[in-house]
C-alpha cells in the first residue's frame, strides 16, 4: 500500500491506462478517449484545486498539449498520469502568471475526487465532509501542503511521481502531504462533524 493514499502503487487500473496510452500512440482514438476518461476527472479535481473555476479552461489547455505530445510519451500507466498532472500544472501556473492572481478555492463535485480508503484515519476525517468543505480545508493549508495532498489524494499519484510533478524530493512530498493530511484532521476533529 502506499502510505499517502492507501491505494497499491500500481493498479489494474494504471495497467488498462498503460495499455491504453500505448495503443493511443499507435493512433487508436478509442483507446485516446480510454485514457482521457481515466485520468481526466482527478487532473481536473487537481486543477480546480489551483486555479477554482478556470480550470476546465486550463484543462482544456493541457489535454490540447497532451494529444500533441502524445508520441513523445515513454512509460506506463502510472507514468501518465504524472506526465499529465505535470503538463497540468505547468498551463496552471502559466494561467497565474496571466491573470497575476493566487489560488482560489473553487467547488469540487463529489464524482471528481476519490478520497482515501477508510483505514486511513486522516481520509476518514475528510470522507465525512462534503466536498466542496474538503476542497476549503485542502485550500487552507500552505500551498505546499495543499499541492502535495491534492496531487496524492485527488489526482492519486504516488510519493515519487507527485515529487516530480512538483519538482522536489519523494520524501518531501510525502512529508508535506502527511502534515497536510494531519493537519486536516486536526481541524476536522477539533470543530466536530
Amino acid at each position: 500500500m502506499d502510505e499517502g493514499t492507501g491505494h497499491p502503487p500500481t493498479t489494474a487500473r494504471d495497467a488498462q491506462l498503460g495499455s491504453a496510452v500505448a495503443r493511443a500512440q499507435q493512433g487508436d482514438e478509442e483507446a485516446f478517449a480510454q485514457a482521457y476518461r481515466t485520468v481526466s476527472p482527478g487532473l481536473l479535481g487537481y486543477l480546480k484545486g489551483i486555479v477554482g473555476d478556470d480550470a476546465e479552461d486550463v484543462a482544456s489547455e493541457a489535454w490540447l498539449e497532451i494529444a500533441r505530445d502524445l508520441g513523445r510519451f515513454r512509460g506506463d500507466g502510472v507514468g501518465f498520469r504524472g506526465w499529465t498532472a505535470t503538463i497540468a500544472r505547468h498551463r496552471a501556473l502559466d494561467h497565474l502568471r496571466r491573470v497575476r492572481s493566487r489560488p482560489r478555492p473553487a467547488l469540487l463535485d463529489q464524482d471528481v475526487i476519490e478520497l482515501p480508503a477508510p483505514a486511513d484515519t486522516a481520509g476518514e476525517a475528510v470522507e465525512a465532509l462534503s466536498t466542496e468543505r474538503a476542497l476549503a480545508l485542502v485550500m487552507g493549508l500552505p500551498r505546499e501542503q495543499a499541492e502535495a495532498v491534492l496531487l496524492r489524494v485527488v489526482v492519486g499519484l504516488d510519493g515519487p511521481t507527485a515529487a516530480r510533478v512538483l519538482g522536489k524530493r519523494p520524501g518531501a512530498v510525502r512529508s508535506a502531504a502527511h502534515r497536510g493530511l494531519k493537519r486536516l484532521a486536526r481541524e476536522i476533529n477539533g470543530r466536530g462533524r
